[in-house]
């Protein structure tokens, strides 16, 4: 062998063992951070390990805020010298409000906010990088953070009229928004205040004014404001169903809505806004609801959008005469206007929408003095907000001089869990043309109609504090990966767990595949349900009918139950492998577990169905005999988990309203209505198959 190979093996082994020998320290670690700087520049690596992280020092006269996990125990620094932290406040900085600068050098981390809320943030920001440093076993990243937000006002609605959480989980819910810098919440609060003014109204199960106000105090510390929503007009089901309440009704009939014409209506509704003022001290807004509302003012011969603007002039001046500036859902004077439709529908061109609203304007020029300059209009866009439609209807707003703000959902009626994404590519369109339009801010609605467990709320609420704060800088998939990554463990920011989307299609098919038609939530209206809404059982007189009747349905079952198994494996090594959340995939994997409960049973009946011999129909039937005991230690487990941080039951003596829009979780006091569909099946089951069939 040559001299000169010789040299160069005993290089390459030098290489070699110089690379071997490197502390995991010099590595460069992965940051994914959420929601994603508007400016972030990584140079190299410092030499400060998040261990090093000990001490601060701040700028005389200002404070240190609310701290994450990774920052909980920093102390001050006697000398500005000896801290690791340095912290400022600069008013001059050229960012917006809630901005902030993040420097680390060798070390030393300095961080500057434009203002309180900007300096908060950016150690937020130092939190996740810490995270993710200690996680990997790496030193911090040299870097330098430009941030600030591109909407100043990020806000995410917590719908609790059909239920709410234990308390604690509420205050862990600040932490977790603010982490993702989400500055906001409305209320919709209902029932779930114990009004002192209105008693009546609030539910045995409703948290204090004094507990609303704990936790609007501790929300404000981490720069989130409480706004409440109590609903007005319309949705006034949760007042209105009480008997002492039920001459306002609009129509006798009705729970649905107040008579705007009667004084009475205001003192219960003033009641209502002031102690929900008095719950919420930080908060900025008062939204008033007035959605999906038809009233005739106890045939007054007034026309609806007059009677709704005289409600809303009422509430919107008594809104500012407390402090508050009213909002309130648009839609019911578009619809009054009939351009509401050109709203949703994005096959319409420009001319063809410019066209209705030449046609139509009129209807609202007529009123327009009418409409409250002081109010804030809640154009809300759940499927389509690029429609040209729903554009030009806020644009129409504005032009009026009349301020406009859009609302997004991360769930609307989708059952067990969010799905198309978690809605994200609509609440990015809503984010971004709210952005390019210059408007103040966005809402996230997170409606509880049919109530899935709120852990699953989550992805589509960090995809919303990404695209509200930063615009549009990554794509869907890095943004899911960031998820993953933030939520759980950076060893599973990778596709292959990716099982969120893989259970949406199981979980809309488990939805109605026990029944006929789409009727899980018109069950408990049913006069007959076994006989009008369960599915048909296989007739041991006609063998196969059954299975060819359903066949594409059977098909799906088979299919949704191998993809379940599949999923099922992701969710248990994800959990194995996670080092926060694990509580949130134990949630996927209830949801999981209910959906191939469905699809076994499904599969079972075509056993049956088809079985050709005697022998082989009993022993189909006593597989589908076991089927009530494993649905009943399904529940059991399944409720277990919910139960960890949500109230299943109402109370006993709650009033059930008329559930006009047939939501799932309005419909029974108990935590039936999550499994009312596989409860009447499996009575079907027990009637058709099992008595006749095996003594």
């Amino acid at each position: 062998m040559s001299m000169k190979k010789i040299n160069t093996i005993v290089l390459s082994l030098c290489f070699i063992l110089l690379i071997s020998c490197q502390s995991s320290t010099d590595k460069t670690g992965d940051f994914n951070l959420l929601p994603q700087p508007q400016k972030f520049e990584i140079t190299g690596t410092s030499g400060l390990k998040p261990a090093d992280i000990n001490d601060y020092w701040i700028q005389p006269g200002i404070e240190l805020p609310v701290r994450g996990e990774f920052l909980q125990n920093i102390s001050a620094a006697e000398e500005q010298s000896k801290a690791q932290i340095l912290c400022s406040i600069d008013e001059l900085m050229e960012v917006k409000p809630e901005g902030y600068t993040l420097e680390i050098s060798k070390k030393q981390i300095n961080i500057s906010g434009k203002d309180q809320a900007g300096l908060f943030y950016g150690l937020i920001t130092l939190d996740q990088l810490m995270e993710d440093a200690m996680e990997q076993g790496v030193n911090l990243p040299l870097c330098s953070i430009k941030d600030y937000p591109s909407l100043a006002y990020r806000a995410i609605h917590i719908d609790i009229k059909h239920h709410r959480e234990k308390l604690e989980y509420y205050y862990s819910l600040m932490d977790k928004l603010a982490q993702y810098k989400v500055n906001a919440i409305i209320a919709e609060v209902e029932d779930k205040i114990k009004y002192e003014r209105q008693p009546e109204i609030g539910s045995a199960d409703a948290l204090s004014i004094a507990e609303w106000r704990q936790l609007s105090e501790y929300a404000k510390e981490r720069n989130i404001e409480i706004s409440p929503l109590v609903q007005g007009l319309g949705h006034a089901s949760f007042i209105l169903k009480h008997d002492k309440y039920k001459s306002l009704r609009d129509n006798p009939n009705s729970d649905w809505a107040f008579n705007p014409l009667d004084p009475k209506t205001y003192e219960v509704q003033f009641d209502l806004f002031l102690d929900a003022i008095d719950a919420t001290p930080h908060g900025k807004y008062l939204h008033v609801g007035g959605d999906e509302v038809h009233t005739t003012g106890r045939g007054s011969g007034k026309s609806s959008l007059e009677l709704q603007l005289i409600w809303l002039n009422r509430v919107s001046k008594f809104a500012e005469e407390h402090g508050r500036i009213p909002i309130f859902w648009d839609d019911m004077p578009l619809k009054y206007a009939g351009v509401y439709r050109a709203m949703f529908n994005t096959s319409l061109t420009e001319e063809e929408v410019d066209n209705i609203w030449t046609e139509n304007e009129h209807k609202l020029l007529d009123f327009l003095d009418q409409f409250p300059k002081n109010c804030i209009y809640m154009r809300w866009n759940y499927n389509s907000p690029e429609a040209i439609g729903n554009g030009k209807a806020m644009d129409w707003f504005r032009k009026q001089g009349l301020p406009v703000m859009g609302a997004t959902a991360g769930q609307t009626r989708w059952v067990l869990m969010p799905q198309k994404e978690s809605n994200m590519e609509n609440i990015r369109s809503f984010a971004v043309s709210s952005i390019e339009n210059g408007l103040n801010g966005l809402l996230l609605t997170l409606w509880d109609d049919d109530s899935p467990h709120f852990e699953l709320y989550k992805r589509g609420i960090i995809a919303f504090a990404e695209y509200t704060w930063t615009g549009e800088k990554r794509s869907k998939e890095e943004i899911k990966s960031a998820y993953r990554q933030r939520e759980f463990s950076y060893t599973l920011a990778e596709a292959d767990y990716a099982f969120i989307d893989q259970l949406e299609k199981p979980v809309a098919f488990w939805k109605n595949a026990l029944l006929k038609g789409t009727k899980r939530n018109s069950l408990q209206k049913a006069i007959n349900p076994l006989e009008e809404s369960v599915i048909d059982l296989p007739d041991d007189n006609n063998k196969g009918k059954w299975t060819e009747k359903y066949s594409y349905r059977l098909e799906e079952a088979a299919n949704y139950y191998e993809l379940g198994d599949s999923i099922a494996a992701k969710i248990a090594t994800m959990k194995s492998q996670a080092n926060r959340n694990v509580y949130t995939l134990e949630v996927y994997e209830q949801v999981n577990k209910l959906v191939q409960f469905t699809n076994k049973a499904l599969l079972l009946l075509k056993v049956y169905d088809l079985a050709e011999k005697k022998e082989q129909e009993i022993e189909a039937l006593l597989k589908i005999k076991q089927l009530p005991g494993e649905f009943n230690e399904l529940r059991k487990e399944f409720e277990l988990i919910y139960g960890k941080t949500r109230i299943l039951t109402k109370p006993d003596n709650y009033l059930l309203d008329q559930d006009h829009h047939s939501h799932l979780a309005n419909q029974t006091i108990s935590f039936d209505w999550q499994f009312m569909a596989e409860i009447l099946f499996l009575e079907k089951i027990e009637i058709e198959l099992l008595l006749p069939g095996i003594n």
